[in-house]
């Protein structure tokens, strides 16, 4: 059913934060939930992030590893497995937005593990957006840059200075809000992106321009 409007918009629909530990019954479990609340599901966000140990290919603790992978891949592939079957069965339609980063974009030496990982998750929104288009399920994703999060914080607190090695390669000269990337996936979600799908949308200030 639309969404009611006002002032000839239309209104945001119930919005729920869910926070789960990837497997297939959170998954699952989170998205019933906000059936059972809500009536049916639109649209869905998928902000999975978990970081590495600071540390090149042959060095990577392999907990490290199985971390980044567990947590950006799969718990990103079991939210997206739950909320196109609730999509189908309630809405028939809607929109899903995979949270990626611009190291998916580009080599990750000091990341590589959490770079492999975002990109399997742009491997697998273009995948979904080519099966899933046909029954208007849009798939898109969003390829952060720098931004001020508490991860990054954690980054800066293991490697001092790295952000403001960061910001010297970007064009805009500094750091993200996460709001800012936050306006990037509510538009790939609204309608206003109605003929978008299968993109990995760069919020990065430039810094793979």
């Amino acid at each position: 059913r639309p969404w009611p409007r006002r002032s000839g918009r239309r209104a945001a629909p119930p919005t729920m934060w869910c926070a789960t530990w990837p497997t297939r019954r959170a998954s699952a479990g989170a998205v019933d939930t906000a059936v059972r609340l809500h009536g049916r599901l639109d649209t869905a966000f998928n902000n999975a992030g978990a970081v590495q140990t600071v540390a090149p290919v042959a060095d990577l603790p392999e907990d490290d590893f199985d971390l980044a992978v567990t947590v950006n891949f799969k718990g990103t592939w079991l939210a997206m497995a739950a909320e196109i079957k609730a999509i189908r069965a309630t809405a028939g339609s809607g929109a899903i937005v995979n949270n990626s980063s611009v190291g998916s974009l580009m080599a990750n030496p000091e990341l590589p593990a959490y770079g492999a990982a975002k990109r399997a998750v742009n491997s697998l929104t273009e995948s979904a957006a080519v099966t899933y288009g046909p029954e208007g399920i849009r798939v898109n994703a969003i390829a952060p840059g720098t931004h001020m999060t508490a991860m990054l914080a954690s980054w800066e607190e293991r490697s001092p200075g790295i952000v403001a090695q960061l910001n010297a390669r970007t064009p805009l000269g500094r750091a993200a809000e996460p709001e800012e990337s936050a306006e990037a996936a509510a538009w790939l979600l609204s309608d206003r992106a109605s003929y978008v799908t299968g993109v990995v949308l760069p919020v990065d200030g430039g810094m793979r321009a």
